[in-house]
């Protein structure tokens, strides 16, 4: 069995954000979602603004979910190291800041659209793509 295991870690500036034993690592980079189990081939990758899926070792009919805002992915060695801006687990996700944030950007990417302000307009965006990545994380409590 223990042929079949990898450690994931997920750190971002504030700490380490997730470490367990895994079966399988879903997640998404800037070329599509990729999926990694033990000896899988080395990889660095940059992700996008998505949710982490892992399926624990001591828990195998679970998976966790952590809303990660971009970073990057390396695997190596049966170890997958994501390094990220920031991430939360679904139980830490706070839903109505979650939401007041999404209205919030929904609100400044209308008035940006408006002005014709495409470095407000971008911003905005991003912080859209957080908040609904963090909504939908949530729901997997």
């Amino acid at each position: 069995m223990a042929e079949n295991i990898m450690t994931v870690n997920i750190v971002t500036p504030d700490g380490v954000v997730y470490d367990h034993h895994a079966k399988l690592v879903v997640l998404s980079t800037i070329d599509g979602e990729i999926g990694v189990m033990a000896h899988h081939a080395p990889i660095i990758a940059p992700l996008v603004i998505d949710e982490v899926r892992v399926r624990r070792v001591d828990k195998p009919h679970h998976e966790d979910s952590i809303a990660v805002n971009g970073g990057f992915l390396e695997f190596s060695n049966d170890l997958v190291s994501i390094v990220a801006n920031s991430a939360e687990r679904a139980r830490d996700i706070d839903l109505r800041r979650a939401e007041y944030a999404k209205q919030r950007a929904e609100k400044t990417i209308q008035v940006a659209e408006e002005k014709h302000n495409v470095d407000d307009l971008a911003r905005a965006q991003v912080s859209l793509r957080k908040a609904i990545n963090r909504i939908n994380v949530s729901s997997h409590k």
